[in-house]
Protein backbone atom coordinates (compact mmCIF):
# COMPACT_ATOMS: atom_id res chain seq x y z
CA UNK A 1 0.00 0.00 0.00
CA UNK A 2 1.04 3.59 -1.10
CA UNK A 3 0.28 6.77 0.69
CA UNK A 4 -0.38 10.54 -1.41
CA UNK A 5 0.03 12.16 1.93
CA UNK A 6 2.22 10.15 4.18
CA UNK A 7 3.45 12.63 6.46
CA UNK A 8 0.13 12.68 7.68
CA UNK A 9 1.01 9.39 9.46
CA UNK A 10 3.11 10.90 11.93
CA UNK A 11 -0.43 11.35 13.71
CA UNK A 12 0.33 7.59 14.74
CA UNK A 13 2.55 8.68 16.89
CA UNK A 14 -0.33 10.32 19.26
CA UNK A 15 -1.74 6.72 19.19
CA UNK A 16 0.48 5.57 22.28
CA UNK A 17 0.70 8.71 23.95
CA UNK A 18 -3.34 9.02 24.37
CA UNK A 19 -3.03 5.27 25.73
CA UNK A 20 -0.34 6.19 28.20
CA UNK A 21 -2.47 9.25 29.66
CA UNK A 22 -5.12 7.17 29.25
CA UNK A 23 -3.74 4.75 31.88
CA UNK A 24 -2.00 7.94 33.63
CA UNK A 25 -5.73 9.56 33.93
CA UNK A 26 -7.14 6.27 35.39
CA UNK A 27 -4.64 5.48 37.93
CA UNK A 28 -5.34 9.14 39.19
CA UNK A 29 -8.63 8.77 39.26
CA UNK A 30 -8.49 5.31 41.19
CA UNK A 31 -6.22 7.42 43.87
CA UNK A 32 -8.82 10.02 44.25
CA UNK A 33 -11.58 7.57 44.48
CA UNK A 34 -10.04 5.45 47.27
CA UNK A 35 -8.87 8.85 48.74
CA UNK A 36 -12.14 9.82 49.00
CA UNK A 37 -13.82 6.57 50.38
CA UNK A 38 -10.87 6.59 53.16
CA UNK A 39 -11.76 10.01 53.96
CA UNK A 40 -15.26 8.69 54.72
CA UNK A 41 -14.09 5.75 56.58
CA UNK A 42 -14.95 2.73 54.33
CA UNK A 43 -14.14 1.38 51.06
CA UNK A 44 -15.97 1.18 48.19
CA UNK A 45 -18.65 -1.35 47.53
CA UNK A 46 -17.91 -5.02 46.38
CA UNK A 47 -19.36 -4.97 42.54
CA UNK A 48 -20.09 -1.22 42.34
CA UNK A 49 -16.80 -0.46 39.82
CA UNK A 50 -17.33 -0.87 36.31
CA UNK A 51 -14.88 -3.31 35.78
CA UNK A 52 -12.80 -3.82 32.52
CA UNK A 53 -15.78 -2.74 30.63
CA UNK A 54 -15.04 0.84 31.22
CA UNK A 55 -12.24 0.66 29.26
CA UNK A 56 -13.97 -0.92 26.00
CA UNK A 57 -15.39 2.64 24.54
CA UNK A 58 -11.77 4.45 24.66
CA UNK A 59 -10.16 1.43 22.94
CA UNK A 60 -12.90 1.91 20.22
CA UNK A 61 -12.72 5.54 20.24
CA UNK A 62 -8.65 5.08 20.07
CA UNK A 63 -8.76 2.55 17.21
CA UNK A 64 -11.08 4.70 15.40
CA UNK A 65 -8.67 7.97 15.57
CA UNK A 66 -6.22 5.56 14.50
CA UNK A 67 -8.22 4.43 11.20
CA UNK A 68 -8.67 7.87 10.73
CA UNK A 69 -4.88 9.04 10.29
CA UNK A 70 -4.02 6.52 8.31
CA UNK A 71 -6.97 7.88 6.08
CA UNK A 72 -6.08 11.41 6.35
CA UNK A 73 -2.99 9.77 4.45
CA UNK A 74 -4.96 9.25 1.64
CA UNK A 75 -3.40 5.41 1.20
CA UNK A 76 -4.12 3.74 -2.52
CA UNK A 77 -3.30 0.61 -3.14
CA UNK A 78 -2.57 -1.50 -6.55
CA UNK A 79 -6.21 -3.45 -7.77
CA UNK A 80 -6.62 -5.66 -10.97
CA UNK A 81 -9.74 -4.34 -12.52
CA UNK A 82 -11.44 -5.68 -15.62
CA UNK A 83 -12.91 -3.22 -18.25
CA UNK A 84 -14.21 -2.97 -21.66
CA UNK A 85 -11.66 -1.28 -23.80
CA UNK A 86 -10.72 -0.62 -27.40
CA UNK A 87 -7.89 1.43 -29.26
CA UNK A 88 -8.32 3.76 -32.41
CA UNK A 89 -5.50 5.67 -33.68
CA UNK A 90 -6.09 8.73 -35.87
CA UNK A 91 -3.47 9.30 -38.46
CA UNK A 92 -3.40 12.94 -39.34
CA UNK A 93 -1.64 12.90 -43.30
CA UNK A 94 0.49 16.38 -42.53
CA UNK A 95 1.94 16.75 -46.03
CA UNK A 96 1.89 19.88 -47.87
CA UNK A 97 -0.81 19.34 -49.93
CA UNK A 98 -2.96 19.36 -46.56
CA UNK A 99 -2.62 23.02 -46.84
CA UNK A 100 -5.26 23.38 -50.16
CA UNK A 101 -8.06 25.11 -49.69
CA UNK A 102 -10.66 23.09 -51.55
CA UNK A 103 -12.14 22.56 -48.59
CA UNK A 104 -12.54 25.83 -46.37
CA UNK A 105 -10.74 27.06 -44.83
CA UNK A 106 -7.71 24.22 -45.61
CA UNK A 107 -7.91 20.73 -45.73
CA UNK A 108 -5.83 20.42 -42.60
CA UNK A 109 -8.54 22.03 -41.04
CA UNK A 110 -11.50 20.21 -41.84
CA UNK A 111 -9.50 17.28 -40.75
CA UNK A 112 -9.24 18.76 -36.99
CA UNK A 113 -12.77 19.22 -37.42
CA UNK A 114 -13.60 15.98 -38.39
CA UNK A 115 -11.07 14.53 -35.60
CA UNK A 116 -12.47 16.70 -32.97
CA UNK A 117 -16.12 15.90 -33.12
CA UNK A 118 -14.79 11.98 -33.26
CA UNK A 119 -12.96 12.47 -30.14
CA UNK A 120 -15.77 14.69 -28.33
CA UNK A 121 -18.57 11.66 -28.96
CA UNK A 122 -16.25 8.85 -27.73
CA UNK A 123 -16.66 7.27 -24.61
CA UNK A 124 -13.88 6.68 -22.00
CA UNK A 125 -13.45 3.25 -22.70
CA UNK A 126 -11.74 3.93 -25.77
CA UNK A 127 -8.46 5.39 -25.80
CA UNK A 128 -7.50 7.38 -28.63
CA UNK A 129 -3.60 7.68 -30.11
CA UNK A 130 -2.57 10.43 -32.35
CA UNK A 131 0.14 9.67 -35.68
CA UNK A 132 0.78 12.33 -38.09
CA UNK A 133 2.68 11.30 -41.64
CA UNK A 134 4.24 13.23 -44.21
CA UNK A 135 7.00 11.44 -45.52
CA UNK A 136 8.44 10.47 -42.55
CA UNK A 137 5.56 9.52 -39.63
CA UNK A 138 5.76 9.73 -35.62
CA UNK A 139 3.46 9.24 -32.92
CA UNK A 140 2.23 12.63 -31.79
CA UNK A 141 0.51 11.38 -28.80
CA UNK A 142 0.34 7.68 -27.25
CA UNK A 143 -2.74 5.94 -26.41
CA UNK A 144 -5.10 8.05 -23.74
CA UNK A 145 -8.61 8.90 -22.22
CA UNK A 146 -7.39 12.18 -21.57
CA UNK A 147 -9.28 14.63 -24.18
CA UNK A 148 -8.00 17.14 -23.33
CA UNK A 149 -4.28 16.30 -24.35
CA UNK A 150 -5.98 14.51 -27.60
CA UNK A 151 -7.26 17.26 -28.81
CA UNK A 152 -4.30 19.66 -27.48
CA UNK A 153 -2.04 17.13 -29.81
CA UNK A 154 -4.92 17.70 -32.68
CA UNK A 155 -4.73 21.50 -32.43
CA UNK A 156 -0.67 21.06 -32.48
CA UNK A 157 -1.04 20.02 -36.09
CA UNK A 158 0.33 21.86 -39.08
CA UNK A 159 1.42 20.71 -42.83
CA UNK A 160 5.05 19.69 -44.01
CA UNK A 161 6.58 17.92 -46.99
CA UNK A 162 5.89 14.86 -48.94
CA UNK A 163 2.86 12.55 -48.60
CA UNK A 164 3.72 8.33 -47.52
CA UNK A 165 0.31 6.98 -46.63
CA UNK A 166 2.62 3.70 -46.15
CA UNK A 167 4.65 5.04 -43.20
CA UNK A 168 1.65 6.83 -41.91
CA UNK A 169 -0.16 2.71 -41.32
CA UNK A 170 3.06 1.20 -40.11
CA UNK A 171 3.43 3.89 -37.52
CA UNK A 172 -0.49 3.64 -36.49
CA UNK A 173 0.45 -0.45 -36.60
CA UNK A 174 3.74 0.50 -33.98
CA UNK A 175 1.74 2.61 -31.50
CA UNK A 176 -1.05 -0.62 -31.49
CA UNK A 177 2.01 -3.40 -30.93
CA UNK A 178 3.80 -1.22 -28.00
CA UNK A 179 0.68 -1.31 -26.07
CA UNK A 180 1.60 -4.87 -25.13
CA UNK A 181 5.21 -3.46 -24.28
CA UNK A 182 5.45 -2.22 -20.47
CA UNK A 183 8.85 -1.38 -21.23
CA UNK A 184 10.17 2.09 -21.33
CA UNK A 185 10.43 4.05 -24.70
CA UNK A 186 13.98 4.81 -25.08
CA UNK A 187 15.43 6.89 -28.12
CA UNK A 188 18.61 5.31 -30.34
CA UNK A 189 19.61 6.02 -33.78
CA UNK A 190 20.80 2.24 -34.26
CA UNK A 191 18.95 0.97 -37.10
CA UNK A 192 16.34 -1.11 -35.51
CA UNK A 193 16.55 -5.33 -35.84
CA UNK A 194 13.87 -6.69 -37.99
CA UNK A 195 10.93 -7.85 -36.67
CA UNK A 196 9.65 -11.37 -37.45
CA UNK A 197 6.61 -10.52 -39.34
CA UNK A 198 3.30 -12.01 -37.14
CA UNK A 199 0.72 -15.17 -38.46
CA UNK A 200 -1.89 -14.02 -40.48
CA UNK A 201 -4.98 -14.23 -38.50
CA UNK A 202 -8.03 -15.78 -39.71
CA UNK A 203 -10.16 -13.63 -42.04
CA UNK A 204 -13.00 -12.25 -40.46
CA UNK A 205 -10.55 -11.43 -37.34
CA UNK A 206 -10.45 -7.80 -35.95
CA UNK A 207 -8.62 -6.65 -32.73
CA UNK A 208 -10.17 -4.20 -30.51
CA UNK A 209 -7.74 -1.66 -32.28
CA UNK A 210 -8.17 0.36 -35.40
CA UNK A 211 -6.60 2.92 -37.53
CA UNK A 212 -8.84 6.22 -39.03
CA UNK A 213 -6.22 7.56 -41.69
CA UNK A 214 -7.41 10.83 -42.58
CA UNK A 215 -5.80 11.96 -45.64
CA UNK A 216 -6.50 13.10 -49.21
CA UNK A 217 -5.33 10.21 -50.75
CA UNK A 218 -2.09 11.05 -52.98
CA UNK A 219 0.90 9.09 -52.23
CA UNK A 220 4.42 10.36 -53.64
CA UNK A 221 6.75 8.32 -51.02
CA UNK A 222 7.37 4.86 -50.21
CA UNK A 223 6.80 2.40 -48.81
CA UNK A 224 3.90 0.86 -50.73
CA UNK A 225 0.10 1.78 -48.84
CA UNK A 226 -1.18 -1.25 -50.63
CA UNK A 227 1.10 -3.50 -48.70
CA UNK A 228 1.05 -1.87 -45.86
CA UNK A 229 -2.78 -1.98 -45.33
CA UNK A 230 -2.37 -5.78 -46.19
CA UNK A 231 0.04 -5.64 -43.18
CA UNK A 232 -3.11 -4.50 -41.09
CA UNK A 233 -5.31 -7.02 -42.43
CA UNK A 234 -3.28 -9.78 -41.79
CA UNK A 235 -2.81 -8.32 -37.84
CA UNK A 236 -6.83 -7.83 -38.29
CA UNK A 237 -6.90 -3.83 -37.65
CA UNK A 238 -8.80 -1.87 -39.71
CA UNK A 239 -8.47 0.71 -41.26
CA UNK A 240 -10.92 3.64 -41.64
CA UNK A 241 -10.49 6.06 -44.30
CA UNK A 242 -11.47 9.75 -44.53
CA UNK A 243 -11.16 11.40 -47.42
CA UNK A 244 -10.00 15.13 -47.12
CA UNK A 245 -10.25 16.98 -50.06
CA UNK A 246 -11.98 17.10 -53.31
CA UNK A 247 -12.18 14.67 -56.59
CA UNK A 248 -11.89 18.06 -58.91
CA UNK A 249 -8.97 19.34 -56.95
CA UNK A 250 -7.25 21.94 -56.85
CA UNK A 251 -4.06 24.00 -57.53
CA UNK A 252 -1.40 25.05 -54.76
CA UNK A 253 1.30 27.29 -55.04
CA UNK A 254 4.60 25.98 -52.78
CA UNK A 255 7.86 27.76 -52.83
CA UNK A 256 7.33 29.14 -56.00
CA UNK A 257 6.01 26.00 -57.75
CA UNK A 258 2.43 25.26 -58.80
CA UNK A 259 1.52 21.74 -58.03
CA UNK A 260 -1.93 20.49 -58.78
CA UNK A 261 -4.07 18.19 -56.11
CA UNK A 262 -6.92 16.36 -55.97
CA UNK A 263 -8.61 13.48 -53.67
CA UNK A 264 -8.05 10.35 -54.72
CA UNK A 265 -10.85 8.84 -53.32
CA UNK A 266 -10.12 5.41 -55.00
CA UNK A 267 -6.96 4.50 -53.12
CA UNK A 268 -8.76 4.98 -49.91
CA UNK A 269 -12.06 2.63 -50.52
CA UNK A 270 -9.22 0.19 -51.59
CA UNK A 271 -7.54 0.13 -48.69
CA UNK A 272 -10.64 0.44 -45.86
CA UNK A 273 -11.86 -2.85 -48.25
CA UNK A 274 -8.53 -4.56 -48.03
CA UNK A 275 -8.66 -4.29 -44.04
CA UNK A 276 -13.02 -4.43 -43.08
CA UNK A 277 -12.67 -0.76 -42.99
CA UNK A 278 -15.28 1.63 -44.27
CA UNK A 279 -14.61 5.04 -46.63
CA UNK A 280 -16.01 8.32 -45.09
CA UNK A 281 -15.78 11.58 -46.82
CA UNK A 282 -14.72 14.80 -44.50
CA UNK A 283 -17.71 16.51 -45.99
CA UNK A 284 -19.89 13.57 -44.09
CA UNK A 285 -17.66 13.83 -41.14
CA UNK A 286 -20.69 13.24 -38.62
CA UNK A 287 -20.46 9.40 -39.74
CA UNK A 288 -17.31 9.06 -38.00
CA UNK A 289 -19.25 8.14 -34.67
CA UNK A 290 -20.52 5.06 -36.63
CA UNK A 291 -16.86 3.70 -36.34
CA UNK A 292 -17.30 3.22 -32.74
CA UNK A 293 -20.07 0.85 -33.80
CA UNK A 294 -18.15 -1.47 -35.47
CA UNK A 295 -15.18 -1.80 -32.88
CA UNK A 296 -14.81 -4.95 -31.47
CA UNK A 297 -13.80 -3.82 -27.76
CA UNK A 298 -12.52 -6.65 -25.50
CA UNK A 299 -12.95 -7.16 -21.86
CA UNK A 300 -9.05 -6.37 -20.55
CA UNK A 301 -7.25 -6.67 -17.02
CA UNK A 302 -4.91 -4.05 -16.36
CA UNK A 303 -3.11 -3.56 -12.85
CA UNK A 304 -4.44 0.46 -11.33
CA UNK A 305 -3.68 2.50 -8.44
CA UNK A 306 -7.08 3.19 -6.83
CA UNK A 307 -7.26 5.35 -3.64
CA UNK A 308 -8.89 3.73 -0.87
CA UNK A 309 -9.42 6.95 1.39
CA UNK A 310 -13.12 6.53 1.83
CA UNK A 311 -12.94 3.13 2.67
CA UNK A 312 -10.38 3.81 6.14
CA UNK A 313 -12.87 6.91 6.65
CA UNK A 314 -16.07 5.09 6.86
CA UNK A 315 -13.95 2.78 8.62
CA UNK A 316 -12.94 5.11 11.29
CA UNK A 317 -16.47 6.42 11.65
CA UNK A 318 -18.12 2.88 11.87
CA UNK A 319 -15.78 2.03 15.44
CA UNK A 320 -16.20 5.65 16.12
CA UNK A 321 -19.79 5.11 16.54
CA UNK A 322 -19.44 1.72 18.15
CA UNK A 323 -17.31 2.74 20.80
CA UNK A 324 -19.96 5.67 21.26
CA UNK A 325 -22.73 3.64 21.15
CA UNK A 326 -20.94 1.30 24.14
CA UNK A 327 -20.10 4.07 26.22
CA UNK A 328 -24.38 5.68 26.07
CA UNK A 329 -25.17 2.05 27.24
CA UNK A 330 -23.12 1.16 29.63
CA UNK A 331 -22.90 4.39 31.41
CA UNK A 332 -25.55 7.27 29.67
CA UNK A 333 -22.32 9.54 28.79
CA UNK A 334 -19.42 9.69 26.19
CA UNK A 335 -15.91 9.06 27.43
Amino acid sequence: MEFIWPFMLWLLLLVPLFAVLYVLFQRARRRRINANFAGLGFGPAAGSAPGARRHIPPAFFLAGFAILAVAMARPQTTVTLPRVEGTVILAFDVSGSMAATDLKPTRMEAARVAARDFVQRMPTSVQIGIVAFSDTSFSVQKPTNDQDAILASINRLTPQRGTSLGRGIQASLGTIASLNDQGPLLYSNRTPSPTPTPTPVPKGTYSPAVIVLLTDGENNEAPDPIAAAQAAADRGVRIYTVGIGSAAGTSLHINGFTVFTQLDEAALQQIAQMTGGTYFNAQSAQQLRSIYDNLDPQLIVKPEKLEVTSLFAGASILVLLVGGVFSMLWFSRLP
